[in-house]
């Protein structure tokens, strides 16, 4: 996943008075830009987009903010008078359309029957493993050279 270049044309700009992520804006870790998009992945390398801060600081600026929007929007609902207006709808008749006449329906042909299946074929039994047969030791060879020799000495009596 690389940038392609298609997130330049939905680059953000920086809001003034608001945080970025409370404008609506996020961020493309793989783009490394903030970009004004709707879905969750970006439009360009169809990476994850990040919708909030993760600095604990400005998490909490998000928090109140977006409480403080929620708490105006309820004054305002409050304090604008509900007008109620009756709408009458009035239907045409409609024009009796003659019904065709009904078919009959075709009679169900009955299924072949099932061939029965061939009998299963057991299969022959497994034959055991002879034994593994444990190797011998490795007998260390000795030096000849090692071994001093000694010269016989013939006495004569």
């Amino acid at each position: 996943m690389t940038c392609k270049g298609i997130c330049v044309r939905y680059k953000a700009q920086k809001p003034v008075g608001t945080g970025r992520y409370a404008s609506g804006q996020r961020r493309c870790q793989i783009c490394e830009i903030f970009i004004k998009w709707e879905g969750l992945w970006c439009p360009c390398c169809g990476y994850r987009l990040r919708t909030k801060p993760r600095n604990l600081k400005y998490k909490a600026k998000l928090r109140a903010r977006v409480e403080a929007d929620s708490i105006e929007a309820k004054t305002i609902a409050k304090s604008q008078p509900e007008i109620e207006e009756e709408i009458v709808i009035k239907a045409k008749p409609k024009a009796k359309v003659a019904k065709a006449p009904k078919v009959a329906k075709a009679p169900k042909v009955a299924k072949a029957p099932k061939v029965a299946k061939a009998p299963k074929v057991a299969k022959a039994p497994k034959v055991a493993k002879a034994p593994k047969v444990a190797k011998a030791p490795k007998v260390a060879k000795i030096k000849l050279e090692s071994i001093p020799k000694t010269e016989s000495i013939a006495i004569k009596a």
